[in-house]
């Protein structure tokens, strides 16, 4: 009779847990909404562009008042005509000197990514190497990067090599400050989980603690892609034979303000680019976080 009531309560709790299931995942509050379509990203994605479309609108129609009056003389401030002309003109010449700076600024942005976050990782795990690194890490920030140029260009010569030095610099900062926040920043409950559980080292870095990282690690390298633009340029300045750097230095001994213009438009679509790279990337590697979901808001009025 005992077995015979085990029996049926141990056939009866399955069903029990299965109902509950049911009725939670039937509940209005726990269904999850449907996966938005393509016709409603392609509106989201829209909406999220009018705003800046229209102040780029606005600044351009302000520039061309600006210039057409000559309010101020078309040598310093050329109209966009002028500079739409000088960029098709001069297009492949141009572009040439696009294709260096961004190979500068790409290789100097991965490879300061990579030192960033190794060196993050290092300061986060050991007290030792955080009170020996940290202080020199600071130390490289603080120096002006224009004042070191000059001796990396007579260290490595004028090849590329001293321009993206100068980018690992200026974008490998923000990197270890982001991911040495990010990695800090893990709930100790969840580390003594992991470590009740049996979880080693490693297996803690790569299941909880890179990933509860992210989010800061993606801000500063969205910050990092930025900076390391400066970077390549202004290892350019100092001593360069190509480059959008070289360039801005050429047009603006000749007072070509067209081509200078050109030129700077030509460096912001640069950093533009990256930082949408960037910024898809994030999309992609942390889609569960709250500040890639539509419609949640981050303040709590």
């Amino acid at each position: 009779m005992t077995e015979n009531s085990l029996d049926t309560a141990g056939r009866q709790a399955p069903v029990d847990g299965a109902a509950s299931s049911t009725v939670v995942a039937s509940s209005p509050g726990r269904v999850r909404p449907p996966r938005p379509t393509i016709g409603r990203r392609a509106v989201a994605f829209a909406d999220s562009l009018w705003r800046p479309a229209l102040v780029l609108a606005v600044f351009f129609a302000a520039w061309w008042f600006v210039a057409a009056r000559e309010y101020v003389p078309n040598y310093l401030v050329p109209t966009p005509g002028q500079v739409w002309e000088t960029m098709t003109t001069q297009w492949s010449e141009l572009a040439r000197h696009t294709l260096v700076t961004l190979y500068e600024t790409v290789l100097g942005f991965v490879l300061a990514a990579a030192l960033g976050l190794v060196t993050a990782v290092a300061i986060a795990y050991s007290r030792t190497l955080d009170k020996a690194l940290y202080p020199i890490v600071l130390f490289a920030q603080v120096i002006p990067k224009i004042a070191i140029a000059p001796l990396l260009v007579v260290w490595f010569g004028l090849g590329l090599t001293p321009k993206i030095i100068l980018a690992v610099l200026i974008a490998f900062f923000p990197v270890v400050i982001s991911g040495v926040a990010g990695l800090r920043s893990t709930d100790p409950e969840l580390l003594d989980l992991a470590a009740t559980m049996g979880a080693g080292p490693w297996r803690t870095f790569r299941k909880i603690r890179f990933p509860n990282a992210l989010p800061h690690l993606m801000a500063g390298l969205k910050v990092a892609v930025t900076l390391a633009v400066v970077g390549a340029v202004v290892g350019e300045f100092v001593g360069a034979s190509e480059g959008l750097g070289y360039v801005l230095l050429l047009a603006n001994g000749n007072l070509d303000a067209p081509l200078l213009f050109a030129d700077l438009i030509l460096m912001s679509a640069i950093g533009i680019v990256l930082f949408v790279l960037v910024e898809i990337a994030e999309a992609l590697l942390i889609p569960w976080h709250a500040s890639r979901r539509a419609g949640v808001s981050l303040t709590t009025s």
